[in-house]
Protein backbone atom coordinates (compact mmCIF):
# COMPACT_ATOMS: atom_id res chain seq x y z
CA UNK A 1 0.00 0.00 0.00
CA UNK A 2 1.39 3.37 -0.99
CA UNK A 3 1.28 6.35 1.37
CA UNK A 4 -1.25 8.07 -0.91
CA UNK A 5 -3.56 5.09 -0.51
CA UNK A 6 -3.42 5.46 3.28
CA UNK A 7 -4.37 9.12 3.05
CA UNK A 8 -7.28 8.35 0.72
CA UNK A 9 -8.49 5.59 3.05
CA UNK A 10 -8.42 8.00 6.00
CA UNK A 11 -10.34 10.62 4.02
CA UNK A 12 -12.97 8.02 3.07
CA UNK A 13 -13.36 7.06 6.74
CA UNK A 14 -13.56 10.74 7.69
CA UNK A 15 -16.36 11.41 5.20
CA UNK A 16 -18.24 8.31 6.33
CA UNK A 17 -18.02 9.43 9.98
CA UNK A 18 -19.04 13.03 9.21
CA UNK A 19 -22.22 11.85 7.45
CA UNK A 20 -23.46 10.52 10.78
CA UNK A 21 -21.86 12.97 13.22
CA UNK A 22 -22.69 16.63 13.71
CA UNK A 23 -21.99 19.09 16.49
CA UNK A 24 -24.86 21.06 18.01
CA UNK A 25 -25.00 23.87 20.55
CA UNK A 26 -25.89 21.37 23.32
CA UNK A 27 -23.34 18.78 22.17
CA UNK A 28 -20.52 20.26 20.06
CA UNK A 29 -18.06 18.11 18.14
CA UNK A 30 -14.49 17.48 19.38
CA UNK A 31 -12.33 17.05 16.27
CA UNK A 32 -8.85 15.54 16.35
CA UNK A 33 -6.12 16.09 13.77
CA UNK A 34 -2.66 14.66 14.06
CA UNK A 35 0.45 15.31 12.06
CA UNK A 36 3.71 13.45 12.37
CA UNK A 37 4.93 15.79 15.14
CA UNK A 38 1.89 17.51 16.66
CA UNK A 39 -1.72 16.88 17.65
CA UNK A 40 -4.60 19.34 17.44
CA UNK A 41 -8.09 19.36 18.96
CA UNK A 42 -11.00 21.70 18.22
CA UNK A 43 -14.50 21.93 19.61
CA UNK A 44 -16.91 22.94 16.85
CA UNK A 45 -20.59 23.91 16.76
CA UNK A 46 -21.76 22.83 13.29
CA UNK A 47 -25.13 24.58 13.54
CA UNK A 48 -23.44 27.99 13.87
CA UNK A 49 -20.38 26.98 11.78
CA UNK A 50 -18.08 28.16 14.56
CA UNK A 51 -14.97 26.83 16.26
CA UNK A 52 -15.69 27.35 19.96
CA UNK A 53 -12.19 26.57 21.21
CA UNK A 54 -9.02 24.82 20.21
CA UNK A 55 -5.87 23.38 21.70
CA UNK A 56 -2.78 21.78 20.28
CA UNK A 57 0.71 20.69 21.15
CA UNK A 58 1.79 24.09 19.81
CA UNK A 59 -0.42 26.09 22.23
CA UNK A 60 1.50 28.74 24.15
CA UNK A 61 -0.32 27.81 27.38
CA UNK A 62 1.05 24.25 27.16
CA UNK A 63 4.64 25.00 26.19
CA UNK A 64 5.92 25.08 29.80
CA UNK A 65 4.29 21.72 30.64
CA UNK A 66 5.45 20.11 27.39
CA UNK A 67 9.11 20.73 28.22
CA UNK A 68 8.91 18.04 30.93
CA UNK A 69 7.06 15.47 28.79
CA UNK A 70 8.59 12.81 26.58
CA UNK A 71 6.70 10.90 23.90
CA UNK A 72 3.82 11.77 21.61
CA UNK A 73 1.21 9.84 23.63
CA UNK A 74 2.03 11.84 26.77
CA UNK A 75 1.72 15.05 24.74
CA UNK A 76 -1.68 13.91 23.42
CA UNK A 77 -2.81 13.24 27.00
CA UNK A 78 -1.82 16.78 28.03
CA UNK A 79 -3.66 18.27 25.04
CA UNK A 80 -6.79 16.24 25.88
CA UNK A 81 -6.70 17.37 29.49
CA UNK A 82 -6.14 20.98 28.44
CA UNK A 83 -9.01 21.02 25.90
CA UNK A 84 -11.33 19.50 28.52
CA UNK A 85 -10.39 22.18 31.06
CA UNK A 86 -11.00 24.93 28.49
CA UNK A 87 -14.33 23.36 27.53
CA UNK A 88 -15.51 23.15 31.14
CA UNK A 89 -14.49 26.79 31.67
CA UNK A 90 -16.72 27.68 28.69
CA UNK A 91 -19.63 25.63 30.05
CA UNK A 92 -19.26 22.64 27.72
CA UNK A 93 -19.53 19.24 29.39
CA UNK A 94 -21.04 16.98 26.69
CA UNK A 95 -19.39 16.51 23.30
CA UNK A 96 -19.51 14.27 20.25
CA UNK A 97 -16.07 12.80 19.50
CA UNK A 98 -14.88 13.02 15.87
CA UNK A 99 -11.69 11.03 15.41
CA UNK A 100 -11.25 12.49 11.93
CA UNK A 101 -10.88 9.15 10.17
CA UNK A 102 -8.00 8.06 12.38
CA UNK A 103 -8.14 4.67 14.05
CA UNK A 104 -9.12 4.96 17.73
CA UNK A 105 -5.68 3.92 18.92
CA UNK A 106 -2.49 5.48 20.24
CA UNK A 107 -2.47 9.28 20.33
CA UNK A 108 -6.15 9.66 19.40
CA UNK A 109 -7.20 7.27 22.17
CA UNK A 110 -4.87 8.96 24.67
CA UNK A 111 -6.37 12.38 23.90
CA UNK A 112 -9.93 11.07 24.20
CA UNK A 113 -9.28 9.18 27.44
CA UNK A 114 -7.60 12.14 29.13
CA UNK A 115 -10.44 14.45 28.05
CA UNK A 116 -12.91 11.99 29.58
CA UNK A 117 -10.91 11.84 32.82
CA UNK A 118 -10.85 15.64 32.97
CA UNK A 119 -14.65 15.71 32.92
CA UNK A 120 -15.94 15.71 29.35
CA UNK A 121 -18.84 13.37 28.55
CA UNK A 122 -18.71 11.61 25.18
Amino acid sequence: MKSGDKVLARIRRKVRIRKKLSGTSERPRLVVFKSSKHIYAQIIDDTKHMTLLSASSLSKELQEQLKNVEGKIAVAQLVGKFVAQKAKANGITRIAFDRGGYIYHGRVKALADSAREAGLEF
